[in-house]
């Protein structure tokens, strides 16, 4: 018997008339390990093609295929893919899947496994966008182009000529390789080369300069001269051949530091000298100028640097305290780049007392961020300030700072021994300043002191007994020579005299600790309160900690009863919060930790900016708040500035805290002026809006115009927000409105009390021929004009009944037939409108109304 008989059998019966089979029998066959009898093989192939990872396994039960990556990457799930029984097929190929692959045939149901490796590599980076070959002339600028791709990323080198290309501000490379302001000397042939552990890979391109004929010679003579830190002249002659041709000069600075960016500014061909300002404080600048004519451009000038003076704008701000009662510990802050503007050579520190003139100076080295005060009059004030130094000599030293150095004080300590005594305990900090002993005195709390206790220099412990139970306040001052030191006042309760089985447990903590509300700088807080029986006044105590801390002074305690505002946070920070239940002189234990975190700064810009002119030189600016929730806008940034301003970089700046517009003034008529807003709050400043644009007329604006607007929406008086702002015309103009109304009805009511002569016709008569209405009128204007007085009205002579008013139906004229004088003009008028013809002509853009009042068509839509 061999292995391969195992299995399992049956016997078949057959004769003429049927066939049967008996049942299985015969042992399993045993179980095998997985063995992998066709495993994956090395392979190397090209981007973008096909490859297969072959595995075949067998064994019993049947293994399990699955494959995986040697540096536990995950396979591509998109462009790989397992066929049949586990070979891998991975298409369209790129470096990405470069690696070793594994294929793992286990046994279902067990660890038992086997596995096979491979190492697939895709050939070198290639250049998947090549640079082109341009022609540019002088003075111009071109962009070569070269993106690679391979694993790892390959990297970008520009050759010229074979050579490496030198960076400058002129020459720069971004993913391209940029070169600006282009001399003859830039014309050559350039390589991309994309390399990496792989290989490398090389792609060219040609650059032709174009020369003109009879450009310009290069500008002569360059020279600068620094006025201040900020701040270079330069100056120089003109070409020496061609100079009629220029038309204008470039002028070219960087940084003398290598790769720096270079600038560029244009000027006219009627100077010679250029004040280029906006410069870095204590910097190296070169510079160099280029003349253009309409062929072309001259060549590059002879460059010539120039360092920047150093001014610091400020000094540091000083930091006071004191360790004892005879020294003043002065630290300070290095100033920042910008601030410091070059580099400090030292700082002096000077001092004096308030009452004395004579100023001591202390001269300190550029390192130095601190310096101690020593031997200094107790309980006195100093006044202290500080001055930096740079190449130039010191700057301006700061204003005056005081500081009082403290008197002599102990640290006291107070221990409850029993339920009538107290030890108090204490010392003093290391101080030249004799002490002659102290004094301590005592008192209940609400009870008047008890006569004080002298004690000895060299006594630091006294035990003050026959307490009761209660509340008691202990001071303690030391005395020297100099006169008597601070106070200490410490407070402590004494314990009740309780038996030990009278002991109660301690309260449950308090539970279900939510944040309701939250900004950047404020959290509020609530909890529930845990479930026990007691009659006694129950108090909390809040500890806010900023997650991740080790500043002790950082974490607060904040005692309250029920619920609590936390202020004062720090924006963008993480905090937890616990809560402890206290009552009956006993405490829990902290209540699980909550954690929240305040919000950042704003991160949208105002909404809505809009932008309307009141007067020929007057605007008002209105916005919306960022569209943010919980967000806590301190004050808002509003930059305005003329076009020509604005060109070289001159904003006007306003500060609004929390108000939604505000006017910009003496505005110059047949400027353009530009308006953006920013929103910041105690974080940092939000993006700002985008620009603006308005332009002030000359000329008052007509009462019936709506004030011209400038903004990003249609044409109407309403904003984003809903509201409708409005000039002071249009207020009057309401107002007069509103007055003519309420004269028309008051003169409607005389006419009915005194002429019973008008009566009520139907609508379909329309007005009497005599009496023609505006052109512009409609019935129900007039309608609108009557004021509701009495639904019906009596005429004695006639002994007819009338409706005065009902909408729709009747109106009123005069009815000749009756016998009765029409009403005077002046009464007609005020029912009917003016009558005039010209009167029914509105004013360009806007319609009149029953009240005489002007609204505008725009307005309107």
């Amino acid at each position: 018997v061999r292995l391969e008989d195992a299995g399992k059998y049956r016997c078949v019966a057959t004769n003429i008339g049927s066939r049967l089979k008996s049942r299985e029998a015969g042992g399993r066959k045993p179980h095998q390990r997985p063995r992998i009898i066709a495993g994956p093989q090395n392979v190397t192939v090209s981007l973008h093609h096909t490859v297969v990872l072959e595995c075949v396994a067998t064994g019993n039960p049947s293994p399990i295929i699955s494959w995986s990556r040697a540096d536990s990457k995950p396979i591509d799930v998109y462009n790989a893919k397992v066929l049949g029984n586990g070979n891998l097929v991975i298409t369209d190929v790129n470096a990405k899947h470069s690696g070793v692959y594994l294929c793992r045939a286990t046994t279902p149901g067990t660890r038992n496994h086997t596995t096979a490796a491979a190492n697939l590599t895709v050939l070198p980076p290639s250049i998947v966008e090549r640079p082109e070959s341009q022609t540019r002339p002088r003075a111009g600028t071109a962009r070569l182009m070269c993106q690679a791709e391979g694993v790892p990323l390959p990297r970008i080198r520009w050759l010229k000529n074979g050579e490496e290309v030198h960076l400058n501000g002129r020459i720069k490379m971004y993913n391209k390789l940029v070169i600006t302001q282009i001399i003859p000397e830039d014309d050559a042939i350039y390589q991309c080369m994309a390399e990496n552990e792989q290989g490398s890979v090389l792609s060219l391109a040609r650059l032709i300069v174009v020369m003109s004929e009879d450009r310009p010679s290069a500008p002569r003579n360059i020279h600068a001269e620094t006025i201040s830190s900020s701040a270079i002249l330069l100056a120089w002659d003109r070409p020496l051949y061609n100079a009629d041709k220029v038309i204008a000069y470039s002028i070219h600075y960087m940084k003398a530091e290598l790769n720096n960016e270079e600038y560029q500014v244009v000027i006219g061909n009627d100077t010679t000298s250029y004040i280029v300002d906006d410069l870095e404080p204590a910097r190296n600048y070169s510079f160099y100028i280029v003349a253009y004519m309409p062929m072309g451009a001259s060549r590059m000038s002879d460059q010539v640097s120039q360092h920047t003076l150093e001014d610091p704008l400020r000094t540091p701000e000083l930091t006071l305290t004191s360790h004892s009662s005879t020294d003043i510990q002065v630290s300070w802050q290095p100033l920042p780049a910008k601030i410091s503007r070059g580099r400090v050579l030292a700082y002096r520190l000077s001092y004096r007392t308030a009452v004395d003139d004579t100023v001591v100076n202390v001269d300190l080295p550029q390192n130095g961020t601190e310096y101690l005060l020593e031997g200094l009059r107790p309980d006195t004030i100093y006044l202290l300030r500080i001055a930096a130094a740079t190449r130039v000599g010191w700057c301006e030293p700061s204003a005056w700072t005081s500081h009082r150095t403290p008197k002599i004080s102990p640290v006291l300590q107070l221990e409850a021994l029993n339920c009538t005594s107290v030890r108090a305990r204490w010392h003093t900090s290391p101080d030249p300043v004799v002490v002659l002993g102290f004094r301590l005195c005592y008192h209940e709390e609400g009870q008047p002191e008890q006569p004080s206790i002298l004690l000895q220099a060299q006594t630091y412990i006294h035990t003050i007994g026959g307490l009761p139970r209660r509340k008691y306040h202990v001071k303690i001052l030391s005395i020297s020579k100099v006169g008597d030191g601070y106070q200490t006042d410490r407070t402590i309760s004494t314990p009740g005299c309780v038996a030990r089985d009278q002991t109660s447990a301690a309260p449950p903590p308090p539970h279900q600790v939510t944040v309701l509300t939250s900004n950047s700088s404020m959290m509020s807080l609530r909890w529930s309160r845990p479930a026990f029986s007691s009659g006694k006044a129950v108090s909390y105590t809040v500890r806010c900690t900023p997650v991740g801390t080790h500043n002790v002074s950082a974490i607060r305690y904040i005692q309250t009863k029920q619920s609590v505002m936390v202020q004062d946070l720090i924006p963008n920070t993480r905090y937890e919060f616990v809560v402890r239940l206290h009552v009956d002189q006993m405490s829990s234990s902290w209540s699980s930790v909550v954690y929240h975190q305040t919000l950042p700064a704003p991160s949208r810009p105002p909404a809505g900016v809009r932008v309307t002119l009141i007067e020929d030189d007057t605007a008002l600016v209105s916005w919306t708040e960022p569209t943010e929730p919980n967000l806590v806008v301190t004050h808002y940034t509003i930059l305005y500035a003329s076009q020509q301003a604005w060109m070289s970089g001159h904003w006007q700046r306003i500060q609004r805290e929390t108000h939604t517009m505000a006017l910009l003034e003496k505005l110059e008529p047949g400027n353009v002026y530009l308006v953006k807003i920013c929103a910041s709050n105690k974080v940092g400043d939000g993006p700002f809006s985008s620009v603006v644009e308005l332009t002030p007329k000359h000329g008052h604006l007509h009462r019936s115009k709506n004030p011209r607007h400038s903004d990003g929406f249609s044409d109407t008086t309403e904003f984003s927000d809903g509201l409708y702002h409005i000039d002071q015309r249009s207020v009057t103009g309401i107002m007069v409105g509103v007055s003519i109304a309420l004269t028309c009805i008051a003169m409607c009511a005389l006419i009915k009390s005194a002429s019973p002569k008008v009566i009520a016709v139907r609508a379909a008569e329309g007005p009497h021929p005599g009496m023609p209405l505006p052109g512009n009128y409609r019935l129900e204007n007039v309608e609108a004009l009557l004021p509701v007085i009495s639904n019906q009205i009596e005429d004695p002579k006639a002994e007819t009944r009338a409706c005065l008013y009902e909408t729709g139906k009747t109106v009123l004229r005069y009815d000749d037939r009756l016998g009765s004088a029409p009403l005077p003009a002046s009464s007609r008028e005020m029912i009917y409108g003016p009558l005039h013809p010209e009167s029914s002509q509105s004013s360009e853009g806007s319609q009149e109304t029953g009240d005489s009042g002007h609204y505008s068509n725009e307005e309107s839509n």
